[in-house]
């Protein structure tokens, strides 16, 4: 029984890596799917969120997606075919939609989340 635990550990880290390697090419593919996956994986993460501001688009939802994931502004604008400007934009918009203060790193807000 204790050589099985291990196992089961590593599987369940196997399975947790594929899952976000699935989520993150997902997400540089821009795809339709990424929000239901996601959603899926990560359930806690829209009930915190929706709690902090119930009234999020999707759109606006696979935005804090892409910041979850650390994805820099150049990549995001990469991703979703916009400029980094636009991207800029988006992440100020969101801070005032989530009353994330400007002298707290965006990212640090999303990790703890």
């Amino acid at each position: 029984m204790k050589n099985k635990k291990p196992e089961s550990n590593l599987e369940d880290l196997n399975q947790k890596s594929l899952v976000q390697d699935e989520i993150m090419a997902l997400a540089k593919a821009n795809s339709p799917r990424l929000l239901n996956k996601f959603r899926l994986v990560y359930p806690d993460f829209f009930e915190k969120l929706s709690a902090i501001q119930p009234n999020l688009k999707n759109s606006e939802l696979i935005f804090c997606i892409y910041l979850k994931l650390n994805m820099t502004t150049k990549e995001v604008a990469t991703c979703i075919f916009v400029t980094p400007k636009a991207i800029q934009n988006r992440k100020n918009r969101l801070r005032k939609k989530l009353n994330i203060p400007s002298e707290f790193d965006i990212y640090k807000w999303f990790n703890e989340i």
